[in-house]
């Protein structure tokens, strides 16, 4: 049987010979010595398969590890399932809900009758590396839909029932058995346990938290931090979530059916409002003046800054505000990255020290001319914002550098506020099944994208791990420098996305490498109803900024 192996993105791929009936994950074992991480599953014509599939004939094969964003998921399904066994194991059939991301990892509760134990953890991490020196198998099976039912019923998982009810989609369903003991994901998992080599598990608050490795550092655990700030802003997302009565996505398409969806944006719209003038209020009693903002991409900084400005006018203010691109050293002294091009996403890409003069400057209330970045000669120009400030006014300033302390050296630390911003996601399709945070901002800027660079899905989705490398290494390092979180999530906004997203991702063909990502984002949207009619979404949602209709974006 003859396939094709492209070992290397840079080179042709592989002519083989293999045996009828061999299987991704024999061919992986064969080649293991040639590949710089642990394979977790494989890319067939541009699918993402188990390694446990047989190998298809005149198949192009290319093994996918940990710095895929498909098998990071994988990773962290079976991480989970294996977790969840344990847990029952230790503690007997106790509800497991998988809640949110949180420091490198899945913050989990475990509802026993009282707060888990620092031994009750340790025993299920034990119980968790035992299982991973097994090496049991993660068989998946496939059930109809009948079957899925009862065995749902059984196990009396209330939240995988509603799912299936509402998915007459689904003919057959998945589900994967680890030592008599199964359970339904909808995601892949490796072939066995002894591929979750490194994980690390911990008592946090009332509940466990999961880690994994991350992709830019797949044979290393990350590094702890108590990200209390990011737990405080997941527990007031589970507030508003209280509020609107919604807390899975079965909640949501009940709302769009019963035609309440107008009043769940409009109460969500209202909460960002009064989070962001909270914020207005707070800034005003500290009397701060350097207002630092700072997020991932797709986080909707642009529109949190704009608003964030009416609510200080609103309070007798006169905010200025600024981005740090105005800031970029002169294209020869930009740095160059590996490739040898100008990177201007490190710090060493912005003239530091002339930012903090001027802001001193501008603190002192001596008038200041501020430059205006060029980007077709590469210069900064002077002379077209010459700016004085009043005593007590404000600066917004926006860039992916803000919360880094060494972007600020020189400017007192009593002046600055510091805002982390991120759609810090917490609807999930069930209790085992979560929406990663990143897919929302993924799709929030394919949709962009789209509408305002016109660039494909492909194009965004090629983007993405080098969008994402940048972010792990200039901004997730400082939200803990933040005096506040905003999370710019809207509860409803998947279902809305999901009406512009779908086509972008339809558009993506099977010849092409980003085509099993976009499958599998289709597949997660699947269980979203759409919202067809978002015109009472208001001109300044955050969500304008990526759909259109945004007084604060140009269209």
């Amino acid at each position: 049987m003859h396939i094709y192996l492209k070992l290397n993105e840079d080179e042709q791929p592989l002519a083989l010979d293999v045996q009828q009936g061999m299987t991704h994950e024999m061919l992986a074992r064969r080649y293991s010595a040639q590949l710089p991480f642990p394979v977790l599953a494989a890319k067939q014509n541009n699918m993402v398969v188990r390694l446990t599939e047989p190998l298809l004939e005149g198949s192009e094969i290319e093994f996918v590890d940990m710095r895929n964003r498909t098998a990071e998921l994988i990773y962290q399904n079976s991480a989970t399932l294996i977790y969840i066994k344990a847990a029952h194991d230790v503690l007997g059939a106790v509800p497991i809900i998988i809640q949110h991301s949180l420091n490198k990892g899945i913050f989990t509760e475990v509802k026993t009758p009282k707060p888990i134990t620092e031994a009750q953890v340790t025993a299920i991490r034990d119980r968790m590396e035992e299982l991973v020196r097994m090496d049991l198998p993660l068989d998946k099976h496939i059930v109809s839909r009948e079957e899925a039912l009862k065995s749902l019923v059984e196990g009396g998982m209330t939240e995988k029932i509603r799912i299936l009810n509402a998915s007459p989609q689904l003919e057959r369903v998945k589900y994967y058995a680890l030592d008599g003991f199964k359970d339904f994901f909808y995601g892949t998992m490796v072939p066995s346990t002894g591929y979750i080599k490194k994980f690390e598990l911990k008592k946090y608050r009332d509940g466990v938290l999961l880690r994994f490795p991350q992709p830019t550092k797949p044979n290393k655990m990350p590094a702890y931090r108590n990200e209390k700030q990011m737990y405080n802003a997941f527990a007031e997302a589970t507030k508003w979530q209280n509020l609107l009565g919604i807390s899975y996505v079965c909640d949501l398409n009940e709302k769009i059916a019963s035609g309440d969806i107008k009043e769940v944006i409009q109460l969500s719209e209202a909460l960002h409002e009064k989070s962001i003038v909270q914020i207005a209020l707070r800034i005003v009693r500290e009397g701060k003046r350097i207002i630092l903002i700072a997020g991932p991409s797709s986080s909707g900084k642009t529109t949190f800054a704009r608003r964030l400005r009416i609510q200080l006018q609103v309070e007798g203010l006169h905010p200025l505000t600024l981005g740090t691109d105005d800031y970029f050293m002169e294209r020869s002294q930009t740095p160059l990255d590996g490739g040898g091009q100008p990177n201007f996403e490190d710090l060493d890409a912005l003239d530091v020290k002339l930012f903090n003069q001027d802001m001193n400057d501008l603190l002192s209330g001596r008038e200041t001319d501020l430059p205006t970045f060029d980007f077709i000669s590469g210069t900064k120009r002077f002379g077209l914002r010459k700016t004085i400030l009043d005593h007590n006014d404000p600066i917004i300033i926006e860039g992916i550098h803000a919360l880094n302390p060494e972007m600020t050296p020189d400017i007192p630390d009593k002046e600055k506020f510091c805002i982390y911003i991120s759609p810090l996601t917490q609807l999930n399709l069930d209790d085992h099944n979560r929406i990663p945070t990143t897919d929302t901002r993924m799709l929030r800027r394919m949709v962009r994208d789209h509408q305002y660079r016109g660039k494909t899905a492909v194009g965004t989705i090629r983007e993405w791990p080098k969008v994402r490398a940048g972010e792990e290494k200039n901004i997730f390092p400082y939200n803990s420098e933040a005096d506040v979180f905003f999370n710019s999530v809207h509860i409803y906004e998947l279902a809305v996305l999901k009406k512009y997203a779908e086509p972008l991702l339809w558009s993506v063909t099977p010849e092409e490498p980003e085509y099993s990502e976009a499958a599998r984002m289709l597949r997660f949207l699947d269980f979203f109803n759409k919202v067809d009619d978002d015109s009472v979404i208001s001109n300044n949602s955050i969500i304008r900024e990526f759909i259109g209709g945004s007084i604060f974006v140009e269209d």
